[in-house]
């Protein structure tokens, strides 16, 4: 079943890598309406948010793609036709979902998404609020609760460092780790209003990453931490991490080290490290890819219940290439609090 769709729709597109300041780095493009497959949605997209990956994948190099490429992997829209094996949805529903960095983005008017990947979209928020909240939303829950294992029968009284904490994942990651009783939170911001917006979202301890790490945790009585989740500088903050770390503990980073991190420095603590990448269950097509629709539903739970809250903070409109050039331009300056977030076509 589906709705009337036009054939064609607007889209923001690249061939070449370009610096964000170039007014071809990002271009307004018209491209084919894509057609559903097996569990494919096709969702009309309402309003998107914009990541750290997207200027990573639109950094500058040499390549120049035949096709034009959309970026894009936040999104919030309506389901207006669905594959012949789709389960989860129907015509007509809101949902709100990450993407699949294999396939084409969300800086498009339509676009395909696999069913398991998507979840429902909180009622109570508006789009903007929403498309802040699913990327960022997923590697904050897989990264606590998958690859750190914490939880309510493990983490009482324990101690969770978030590096980078003001950021999107982070704003979400101090609220997820917040539903955890007993745990104490430690977050890290650089500036007056980013420690001020920590504390604000539940951080029980703000300290200064541009400062001793070490020295400033210990001044409040903690000699080592449970868990430690790295979303700053992997491997600038690699040898901080692993003094910091309880004997037996576990870091989790999402960001790939500029550099080599010596493993070595955890052996004596039999610390364990992993990665989290959100878009490896899609790409992969993993066995439980519906897991990242079963976290979105279980973040729109709580949502509905007020136990968290969206981590908007700008709202740029309409979607266009100028409008995602600023998005994009303000996440490379490196200053951004929560989520920037563009809506209407």
């Amino acid at each position: 079943m589906s709705q009337t769709i036009s054939q064609t729709m607007h889209a923001v597109g690249l061939k070449a890598y370009l610096p964000i300041a170039d007014e071809n780095s990002l271009l307004d493009i018209t491209l084919p309406v894509p057609t559903v497959q097996n569990r494919d949605l096709l969702v009309k997209v309402k309003a998107i948010s914009v990541n750290p990956v997207d200027t990573k994948v639109r950094s500058p190099k040499s390549k120049v793609e035949e096709n034009y490429r959309v970026l894009g992997w936040d999104a919030v829209g309506t389901v207006v036709a669905a594959g012949s094996e789709v389960e989860l949805f129907n015509v007509g529903d809101e949902v709100y979902y990450a993407g699949d960095i294999t396939r084409p983005g969300s800086n498009s008017q339509f676009q395909l998404i696999d069913e398991r990947i998507a979840g429902r979209k909180p009622q109570s928020l508006s789009n903007a609020e929403a498309a802040a909240l699913p990327l960022t939303g997923i590697t904050a829950a897989e990264g606590l609760f998958e690859r750190l294992e914490i939880s309510n029968e493990n983490s009482s009284n324990k101690t969770l460092l978030i590096i980078g904490a003001a950021g999107g994942v982070g704003s979400i990651a101090i609220q997820l780790a917040k539903q955890i009783s007993g745990l104490k939170i430690i977050a890290t911001a650089s500036r007056p209003e980013s420690a001020e917006w920590c504390r604000s979202l539940g951080a029980d301890i703000v300290v200064n990453h541009q400062q001793d790490l070490v020295k400033e945790i210990r001044s409040h009585g903690i000699y080592y931490v449970d868990y430690i989740f790295c979303l700053n500088t992997t491997a600038r903050h690699w040898t901080t991490m692993a003094d910091l770390i309880q004997p037996q503990g576990k870091i989790c980073s999402i960001v790939e080290p500029e550099a080599n991190i010596d493993l070595n420095l955890l052996k004596s603590k039999s610390a364990s490290f992993s990665w989290e990448f959100m878009f490896t269950r899609s790409m992969y097509k993993t066995h439980d890819m519906i897991e990242q629709h079963n976290i979105l539903n279980y973040i729109a739970d709580l949502i509905e219940s007020k136990k968290i809250k969206t981590s908007l903070n700008k709202v740029l409109s309409p979607i266009n290439a100028a409008n995602l050039r600023i998005a994009h331009a303000e996440l490379e300056a490196g200053n951004t609090i929560g989520k920037i977030v563009l809506t209407d076509w």
